[in-house]
């Protein structure tokens, strides 16, 4: 399919094909949903860490006497029921990494790119280059497009300027093409392809 190609200031660049193997499927919430977990799951630290009964400092000493207290017979102070007792069944340090195929994360970012296409949340421009790192310039050019929350993929390389231009403006996110993913291109609203990642993108799915 034919998708106009607009300049920084709004104007018209020409054309650019898109394929319908890439833009042009059917959205499916589902593999959306399964992607978007995989990826969260995998920046988890899973650093959380509680102490059990075997790992809190307290005596080792029976509490009270087994018989004649009229009290249950308990052991130790460790157990989790105490004040200062370990927890039971608490959190330990773990990956929260699990697999997901190949074939189903490349299918997740097709549909991601889809999705935003057929509800008219994509723009592509020619380039994205700044003549100065200056965020107030780089804002006003983002208001007279009307974008306000979006994500930026450039090509392989990252203009300078306007990476640090974008970088201090609220809900803008600025990738290079290898940082294409499902959860950042759902996250926001509009969707900016460069004209050298949209080819990238022709290329790695061909």
């Amino acid at each position: 399919m034919e998708f106009n190609v607009k300049t920084l200031e709004g104007k018209d660049a020409g054309k650019v094909s898109l394929s319908d193997a890439i833009f042009g499927l059917e959205p499916r919430e589902d593999i959306l949903a399964r992607v978007i977990r995989w990826q969260l799951a995998k920046k988890q630290q899973g650093t959380h860490k509680a102490k059990g009964r075997a790992e809190v400092w307290r005596t080792g000493a029976k509490m009270y006497k087994q018989k004649g207290t009229g009290r249950a017979r308990h052991h130790s102070a460790r157990a989790p029921q105490f004040r200062g007792g370990g927890k039971a069944h608490g959190p330990v340090v773990r990956s929260h990494e699990h697999d997901l195929p190949k074939k189903v994360r490349a299918l997740g970012l097709r549909l991601a790119l889809s999705a935003k296409l057929k509800s008219d949340d994509v723009i592509i421009i020619d380039n994205l280059v700044a003549a100065e790192a200056k965020t107030k310039a780089l804002a006003s050019v983002f208001e007279t497009l009307g974008l306000t929350n979006a994500l930026f993929i450039g090509g392989a390389e990252l203009d300078g300027n306007f990476k640090l231009a974008a970088k201090n403006i609220p809900n803008i996110d600025v990738l290079p093409i290898q940082g294409i993913n499902v959860y950042d291109i759902v996250r926001r609203g509009k969707l900016v392809l460069s004209k050298a990642a949209v080819e990238a993108l022709e290329e790695r799915f061909k």
